[in-house]
């Protein structure tokens, strides 16, 4: 198998096609573990192509008929939480969770939660895009996308005439996605994810309260760089008390303040391993998201990544280097 490390890219072309047993357990190394099996009297057949960019993972697969479940005995509550966007290029499949049934032919789009259960169908040979990423890289709410879960978006109708032809390129350009700038490409796509589903959410799931939460964290990211912003000025803003602001965020499981501490890290994070951004120290970075106390900054950006803002930008700035086979 061929490794190639690039910057903050892994590159991952396996051999060709694999049996069973082979993808189960590529599959379960690379993302979660699944219940995968192969349709009655068709041999199983599979190749995977794969990059991993900024905790991002891409795969291309190209597979013969099958099912994969994520079964509530393969979900534990220490797992990772990840979401998984499919796109379907060929061929076509079917996505249950949630009570919801997405039916996806070649061009369309649905989102998935690995952390509760599902069910994936494909009756005939097919391939497909998937992209896996952590939960927190995502500004909504688990409650939120629980609710467009198995939701086909499809490529001819509404954003999709927009967005999905950019995900069916990055799909079939794996290849091309090295060096540090394919970050910024891929948290591009990501952002481009979240509008179509908040799109989504505003027309068919909105209720006031759900409407408010989210025109609040709107209104929190937009002030990131404001090292003034308070729980109290937030709730002013939008004219309900603090108590209420409170109750927004503790039904989603996080205080106010640790929210707006994890989206201004994640910015800081990204600007810190973005090639366009090395001509700013790592305080004025930190700055430009709203943390200005250099020391604080660097503490709970180390307790958060688990390294020093310096370690984390040379690592991610460095020439590229080979990782062992």
């Amino acid at each position: 198998m061929d490794h190639r490390r690039e910057g903050d890219v892994v590159l991952d072309f396996p051999s060709p096609a694999v049996d069973l047993p082979t993808w189960r357990a590529a599959i379960a190394a690379a993302v979660v573990p699944l219940d995968i099996r192969a349709e009655d009297g068709i041999p199983f057949r599979g190749q995977l192509r794969r990059a991993t960019v900024d905790h991002v993972g891409i795969f291309q697969l190209v597979t013969t008929p099958h099912t994969v479940r994520r079964t509530p005995e393969l979900i534990s509550v220490d797992d990772a939480r990840f979401y998984k966007v499919s796109l379907q290029l060929s061929g076509s499949g079917t996505l249950e969770q949630d009570g919801r049934t997405a039916i996806l032919e070649p061009g369309d789009l649905a989102i998935y939660d690995t952390h509760r259960p599902y069910r994936l169908h494909f009756s005939e040979p097919s391939q497909a895009m998937v992209m896996v990423f952590p939960q927190e890289l995502v500004d909504l709410t688990p409650e939120e996308v629980s609710c467009v879960t198995a939701t086909c978006f499809p490529e001819g109708h509404g954003f999709g005439r927009m967005i999905n032809p950019f995900f069916v390129e990055l799909g079939r350009n794996l290849d091309q996605l090295h060096g540090t700038f394919a970050s910024r490409l891929v948290h591009s796509a990501l952002d481009l994810m979240v509008t179509m589903l908040s799109q989504e959410l505003h027309e068919r799931h909105d209720t006031p309260a759900r409407g408010l939460g989210r025109e609040v964290r709107q209104h929190i990211l937009r002030r990131l760089g404001d090292e003034t912003m308070t729980p109290a000025s937030i709730a002013a803003a939008h004219y309900i008390s603090l108590r209420y602001l409170y109750t927004i965020f503790s039904e989603e499981g996080q205080t106010v303040s640790a929210w707006i501490r994890s989206r201004r890290l994640e910015r800081i994070r990204r600007d810190l391993a973005d090639p366009l951004h090395t001509d700013r120290s790592i305080s004025a970075v930190a700055g430009r998201w709203g943390l200005h106390d250099a020391a604080h900054f660097s503490r709970i950006f180390k307790a958060e990544f688990g390294e020093s803002p310096s370690a984390y930008r040379r690592r991610h700035l460095s020439q590229d280097l080979p990782i062992a086979v």
